[in-house]
């Protein structure tokens, strides 16, 4: 039996139907690991030793899904493995419990997602380091610039705030709307905030696949098909979660970022596809391991503990 801590959102909030790390929780707790829980602002250093305020956890797909138990503070080096599974968004808060999390010694506790890769991989930015699989984008908080790349683009483009998440803020433009000027004013910050525009891919309208890897390798996915009043697939947004298969490109897509994603210690991802273009990389807490299990009749994240329990040092 091993200790796992896992970080996250507080658990009274979080929907057992749905959360993929409830999924992790359960999966562990069935083959008799210990969890413990806490969130980012348990934890702390005490003489270069990082350390959390923790509570023993039990779950279940009963009501209530949860039993927490004595809290104690322990140093993160007692754990076997450490989940950091905060959601977004990624604010100061969140990247300096990376700060933190960075101190543990890993040859003794393992990390996943490693908390360096997570505070260098913006999920919008780092899809830039992929040219060959994503579409034609831009980075700037010029809005002539941004205008330019939308004509040049055929007068339509996706815009995006670089800290959003769950779809929040994501606009689709078109240079004929009278809302254009104030859209770009507003998300720009009037000039002073960078934002990403990409060119829109009308083949969002049969869904945004979100594909799950698990050490760089194509895991399971699961298509988040609009509605017809929305541009956004994402589940938050509304989108409708289809059954789908892993394409020869989406294995090209994987093959590309793969040895990228392994050297920066980014496990468990999960891609948002368009269209066989890559438009997102998600790596903070990747959701969508519920939904495939539903879809597929499957319990992928059983194999997402398997990986973990073969990096885990022996004590």
């Amino acid at each position: 039996m091993s200790r796992f801590l896992f970080i996250m959102d507080p658990i009274e909030q979080i929907l057992p139907d749905k959360d993929t790390t409830f999924a992790f929780m359960l999966e562990s707790q069935g083959r008799q690991h210990a969890l413990h829980y806490c969130g980012i602002h348990d934890l702390f250093v005490h003489c270069c030793v990082p350390h959390a305020r923790v509570r023993r956890a039990e779950v279940a797909r009963d009501v209530p899904h949860y039993h927490l138990f004595e809290e104690r503070i322990e140093p993160l080096t007692w754990f076997d493995a450490v989940f950091m599974r905060k959601d977004p968004p990624v604010d100061l808060a969140y990247v300096f419990a990376t700060h933190l999390l960075s101190l543990l010694d890993r040859t003794r506790t393992w990390v996943m997602n490693n908390p360096r890769g997570l505070r260098e991989a913006n999920e919008k930015l780092y899809a830039l380091n992929f040219p060959s699989v994503i579409p034609p984008s831009i980075v700037t908080c010029d809005i002539r610039r941004l205008k330019a790349f939308m004509e040049e683009r055929g007068g339509e483009m996706i815009i995006k705030p670089l800290d959003g998440c769950g779809g929040a803020g994501v606009f689709h433009l078109h240079q004929h709307d009278r809302n254009v000027n104030a859209l770009l004013e507003m998300m720009t910050a009037n000039g002073g905030r960078l934002i990403m525009a990409q060119e829109y891919l009308p083949a969002v309208r049969a869904g945004d696949k979100r594909l799950l890897l698990l050490d760089g390798l194509p895991l399971a996915a699961v298509l988040r098909v609009p509605r017809e009043d929305e541009h956004r697939g994402n589940i938050h947004a509304g989108g409708t979660c289809m059954g789908t298969e892993i394409t020869a490109r989406d294995r090209l897509i994987a093959d590309t970022l793969g040895p990228r994603l392994r050297e920066d210690g980014l496990y468990f991802v999960g891609l948002d596809v368009i269209g066989g273009y890559l438009t997102e990389v998600n790596v903070t807490s990747p959701t969508g391991v519920q939904e495939v299990d539903l879809l597929n009749d499957a319990r992928i994240e059983a194999a997402v503990i398997d990986f973990v329990e073969r990096r885990i040092q022996p004590r």
